[in-house]
């Protein structure tokens, strides 16, 4: 494929599990991508991001890697994904894998090598440490629960796992494990990907292995030699070559942000954070009611952007993924059709505004809602289920616990992609492996692209804008009003162009502004017609030109 500016690229996530399932078993599948290539032609991104789709036992659904070099069954074979990228690239499209290196599954080879004694090559893949039965070698906490480390029996030492039991840390102080790490990423580059999203890559680096005063993510996060590892990472495998590369970063902050998207550094393109998605936990607490804080989202906004902008970093903008609820039901309204459209395009036109590069979750593009769940038993998600148990073991009311869930737990974007009006939205001839949300007969693919006024039109309308529009790419960020507790107001400003972004939050009528000119040429809104105030969810994006 002929060489782009990633920068103007749009990417679309794809929860390979509940996208398309061609075969009955009520799992999608890769041949379910290949299906709708054409779906991704007509809407017009430039990259699809797969989650993991390599060997696995899924207990972490997909991000407990057992074999780096194949494909798991369930989703395909090696030749699926092969065609995958073929028919792909045919159309103009680029497939981006996602890779897990700091940690792997412990039913991976290396690991299962690693237990067997504490003389072979493979245990100083993984952070093997000593403890007693009793007393682990630090107090750190799982970010799963529990403590950080679990003891074997065997070998009478403790692995690290940040995560799951069965997902070990790697030992990125061995030169032959990175080497290994490099080769593997070589072989998926040599295999035609075309870019990589490391999952909580700022992890790699580890510390001192001491107790903390807290969960001990001082002590491994955004460690003391990533970037070094990073940009070793970048030398040997994907520095010279057409790749895209992001990051998702754990807890990080801006200024190993900018070190981690700085061009002359050779690390990576691009970064997730996801400081901007906590704004609905009460004092820091995921499983607790509340309405969105707007103001500390638009400050943390606005802080990142202007921060990467001028320091030269790169964001990645997005509301949705694979962990979080559905927007349009979080910082959206989807108590009624008009306005779940309504701020369904008002969402979009708010991030795609920004600088960086744009992610589209799938069925976010449909304005697809949290599923409003009623039984526990329709919930798959292992942490929303251990919530569950938690919180009724605190004597926590069971109906409160399920509104808390349906807000809150990382099912309500799992539920499978809604295509049609038929049974289970046309994903699956079988029996999915998630229930279906029941608005799927009003809120889907088919009825979307038959309605001009559809949230989807405005998704193309914003990705045509991003790859026509150099200042929506390359332009500088300046933020407005932000102690207003309604509006949300931006202006990009590139050479002798600007771009103007309004957008009101809120579920009623708000003044325009006295100190804002909102002349110039509307390039996109979700009214028909411009008033002398903002209607509820009212947005505009506004070109201006010159002087």
């Amino acid at each position: 494929m002929a060489s782009m500016d990633w920068r103007k690229s749009v990417v679309y996530q794809i929860y390979p599990k509940s996208f398309n399932d061609t075969t009955g078993s009520g799992e999608g599948d890769i041949r379910g991508i290949i299906e709708k290539l054409d779906y991704f032609s007509k809407l017009g991104v430039d990259y699809l991001w797969l989650t993991p789709v390599y060997e696995s036992p899924m207990n972490d659904n997909g991000y407990d890697i057992s074999d780096y070099y194949e494909v798991n069954p369930q989703f395909g074979s090696k030749e699926d994904l092969k065609e995958l990228l073929g028919k792909a690239h045919e159309k103009g499209i680029r497939i981006m894998m996602d890779i897990v290196i700091n940690h792997t599954s412990t039913e991976h080879q290396w690991f299962i090598e690693s237990k067997k004694s504490k003389d072979n090559k493979y245990r100083d893949y993984y952070i093997w440490k000593d403890g007693t039965y009793d007393q682990p070698p630090t107090n750190w906490e799982s970010k799963f629960g529990g403590n950080a480390w679990n003891y074997d029996k065997q070998t009478n030492q403790y692995y690290l796992r940040l995560f799951d039991i069965t997902q070990a840390d790697l030992n990125w102080e061995n030169e032959d494990l990175r080497r290994d790490i490099y080769d593997m990423i070589n072989y998926w580059i040599d295999f035609g990907v075309d870019g990589f999203r490391f999952d909580v890559v700022n992890l790699i680096s580890k510390g001192e292995f001491v107790d903390s005063d807290g969960p001990g993510k001082e002590f491994y996060t955004d460690g003391p030699k990533v970037h070094e590892y990073l940009n070793e990472l970048n030398r040997n495998t994907f520095g010279d070559k057409d790749i895209m590369t992001v990051g998702e970063m754990s807890s990080t902050t801006i200024d190993h942000c900018l070190k981690y998207t700085d061009p002359e550094r050779n690390e990576l393109n691009s970064v997730f954070n996801f400081h901007h998605l906590k704004v609905d936990y009460p004092g820091g607490e995921k499983w607790a009611l509340a309405n969105f804080d707007f103001l500390e989202l638009k400050r943390i906004l606005m802080e990142w952007q202007v921060a990467m902008d001028e320091g030269g970093g790169w964001n990645a903008i997005f509301w949705c993924n694979h962990d979080q609820p559905r927007v349009v039901s979080r910082f959206g309204n989807d108590e009624t059709e008009e306005n779940r459209v309504l701020s369904g395009k008002m969402l979009a036109i708010a991030l795609h505004g920004l600088k960086g590069t744009p992610y589209i979750y799938q069925g976010e593009e449909i304005g697809m809602t949290n599923p409003a769940f009623k039984r526990i038993d329709q919930y798959r998600d292992v942490e929303s289920l251990n919530a569950y148990s938690i919180l009724r073991d605190k004597g926590m009311d069971a109906s409160h616990i399920m509104d808390i869930l349906a807000t809150k737990s990382r099912d309500n974007s799992r539920t499978p992609m809604q295509w049609d009006d038929s049974l289970h939205a046309g994903f699956t001839e079988g029996e999915p492996w998630i229930e279906v949300s029941d608005r799927y007969q009003k809120i889907n693919v088919t009825h979307a692209l038959e309605d001009e006024h559809s949230i989807f039109y405005t998704y193309q309308k914003l990705i045509r804008l991003r790859h026509e529009l150099d200042v929506l790419t390359y332009g500088s960020v300046e933020p407005y009003l932000m102690d207003d507790e309604n509006l949300f107001i931006y202006t990009r400003i590139h050479e002798d162009e600007s771009i103007m972004v309004i957008a009101n939050f809120r579920n009623k009528e708000v003044p325009y502004p006295e100190n804002i000119s909102v002349e110039g040429e509307i390039l996109l809104s979700n009214y028909d017609d411009r008033k002398d105030v903002l209607r509820p969810y009212e947005a505009l994006m506004v070109y201006g030109q010159g002087e």
